[in-house]
């Protein structure tokens, strides 16, 4: 994959953005191996907000080369691997952050904002400064510099403060709404559907997509991997080896398809109707795939709990069913069809059966909750799949096809 249009739309991916993407990951792993080496759901909080931090700075960087970054432009290069640099440092500290010494991870990450708000001044032939962007990663940069001397909690209020900040001016659109009109909720869809007034502000669907999924795929890489490492620990003649290995790689395989063989082409075709509109595009991808991408963390790190020896921890199974109905939600699993009560009532129950899963632990050992697990995903995916394909077949190919369909009520 390179940079450059397709004839059939869009941007692709670079090289030099999946690099980044492999050093990225390495900082997410050791967001997962936090949790096993403390499997408590205070440290699975602790892990999110950890994550959230970490998400907000690769949403940086995708969004850059969404809008400018071009892969046989040496600046644009240059800038991707200049920020592999303190992300690469932060992934080695992030396990200090669990034990109250976040100084250097702070610092690492002041070092990436650093090198955005630069990016975004240092435009390329024919492109405007985007001074807007470039002041505010500024401010992120200080804010974290200063987070570096300050005890808890009082750091991680200058880290949400920052991230805050940073989800207002990186993907902000155009309201088209008149003064004083109420936002019906036909209103607010037209808002997101209408393409943004200034042209630099446009997201290229065909490239967001697929970076997102890019990323999704080493996400579920965490999972293989923990499976993987489980099985060279046991065995060939142990029957629980060959539970880790169909059990382990059918979820993996579920959630693949989950996301892939529907939410993905939807996610893409409403970006693209839109005009590559930035506050559907935060709706869709910045702040959608927040829950599922750290759902998959969790689901990994209690398969990996539920595979150790003697005896795995009590909040394994809790993890995976936790993060699979986490998932499901966040990838809007059971969000299409109809709108009517009884369907609705249908999908909590759904969701709150699949949290409820982890109580399988009391009557099978752990490779056998992974396995029902794994049963469980595949028959969410058979019951949702052709339900969301008739969503992306209404969907149609312009937005006001589309906008027709939304009743305009209070």
């Amino acid at each position: 994959m390179t940079s450059g249009e397709e004839a059939t739309g869009g941007k692709r991916v670079g090289w030099v953005e999946l690099y980044f993407d492999l050093v990225f990951v390495f900082a997410v792993g050791q967001v997962a191996h936090g949790i096993v080496t403390d499997p408590h759901w205070s440290r699975a909080w602790s892990a999110l907000g950890l994550f959230m931090t970490l998400w907000w700075t690769w949403i940086g960087f995708a969004v850059l080369y969404n809008r400018r970054g071009d892969d046989k432009r040496t600046p644009d290069r240059l800038f991707v691997l200049a920020g592999t640099i303190p992300c690469a440092i932060a992934a080695t500290q992030a396990h200090h952050v669990f034990e109250g010494h976040p100084a250097v991870f702070a610092l690492a990450l002041a070092g990436v904002r650093l090198v955005l708000a630069v990016a975004h001044r240092w435009p390329a032939e024919g492109e405007v400064t985007q001074n807007r962007i470039s002041w505010g990663y500024t401010l992120s940069t200080l804010l974290f510099v200063a987070s570096a001397f300050v005890p808890s909690p009082w750091l991680y209020v200058l880290w949400g403060l920052a991230l805050l900040q940073e989800a207002g001016f990186l993907l902000l659109g155009d309201r088209g709404r008149r003064r004083g009109e109420r936002p019906t909720r036909a209103i607010l869809w037209r808002e997101m559907f209408t393409p943004p007034q200034r042209p630099n502000q446009a997201l290229d669907s065909a490239h967001l997509s697929e970076r997102f999924g890019l990323f999704m795929i080493l996400l579920l890489g965490e999972l293989v991997i923990t499976v993987g490492g489980a099985v060279l620990e046991r065995p060939s003649d142990d029957a629980g080896y060959w539970l880790v290995v169909v059990g382990g790689l059918v979820l993996a395989g579920a959630l693949w398809w989950i996301y892939f063989t529907s939410a993905a082409e939807i996610y893409e075709r409403l970006l693209g109707l839109s005009g590559g509109n930035p506050t559907l595009a935060y709706s869709l991808y910045a702040g959608g795939h927040l829950p599922p991408a750290f759902a998959l963390l969790l689901i990994a790190a209690g398969v990996n709990l539920s595979l150790q020896e003697p005896a795995p921890s009590a909040a394994a199974a809790w993890f995976v069913t936790t993060g699979l109905a986490i998932y499901l939600v966040g990838t809007k699993a059971f969000s299409t069809g109809p709108k009517r009560w009884y369907v609705g009532l249908f999908r909590t129950a759904l969701l709150a059966a699949t949290v409820c899963l982890a109580f399988v632990d009391r009557i099978l050992p752990a490779p056998g909750v992974v396995v029902v697990v794994a049963v469980w995903a595949i028959g969410v995916a058979a019951l949702t799949s052709p339900v969301r394909h008739r969503a992306l077949d209404l969907l149609g190919d312009t937005p006001a096809e589309f906008l027709r369909r939304l009743p305009d009520r209070q």
